[in-house]
């Protein structure tokens, strides 16, 4: 019922489509279709139930921590851990900058996160998985065990393969032909 209720939120709210590819991805590439899951995520129903069921998605492979690349990924890291903290089994949220900071203490890591820590990455929507892959290597960097990569929507355009082909799983709660 809540898998549903996103399903129609992301149709309803997020999902544009075109006879012609007139959407520019952040690949790059040219799509028929265009996810802006920020318009569910930033909605109150729909933030909630991000958080639940991405939490679903994650709890079984006990990360002690979520996060991923700004901006896509922080409204679903907070809402994972909101959701995490109301089972009793809270899991930290986290920010990975595009760039270390500039001054202070340069961290390109945001967060209670520590080195040798179990990470699940999460994305909006993964396309190539360019910004996944982004987040990974900055967590790795820090140290931090990647132990995955959790998705909204998975564009079914060789994000997942380029995922493997670091190690890395991708698992997400809809592919895009489940919306279309």
């Amino acid at each position: 019922m809540e898998r549903e209720r996103l399903r129609e939120l992301i149709i309803k709210r997020s999902l544009k489509a075109a006879d012609e590819p007139i959407f520019r991805l952040a690949s790059g590439k040219m799509s028929r279709f265009y996810l802006d899951l920020k318009q569910v995520t930033f909605d109150p129903e729909g933030v909630y139930l991000v958080g639940k069921l991405m939490y679903e998605l994650i709890k079984d492979r006990r990360p002690e921590a979520v996060g991923g690349l700004t901006l896509g990924a922080d409204p679903i890291a907070y809402a994972v851990c909101f959701a995490s903290f109301s089972d009793g089994n809270p899991i930290k949220p986290f920010v990975v900058r595009k760039e270390p900071k500039g001054h202070g203490m340069k961290r390109q890591i945001e967060g209670l996160v520590e080195a040798g820590e179990r990470v699940a990455v999460v994305e909006d929507v993964v396309t190539t998985a360019g910004s996944s892959l982004k987040a990974v290597k900055a967590c790795r960097s820090a140290g931090l065990e990647v132990i995955g990569v959790f998705a909204i929507v998975d564009r079914e355009e060789g994000g997942k393969e380029n995922l493997e082909k670091e190690g890395l799983r991708l698992t997400s709660l809809y592919r895009l032909s489940e919306l279309l």
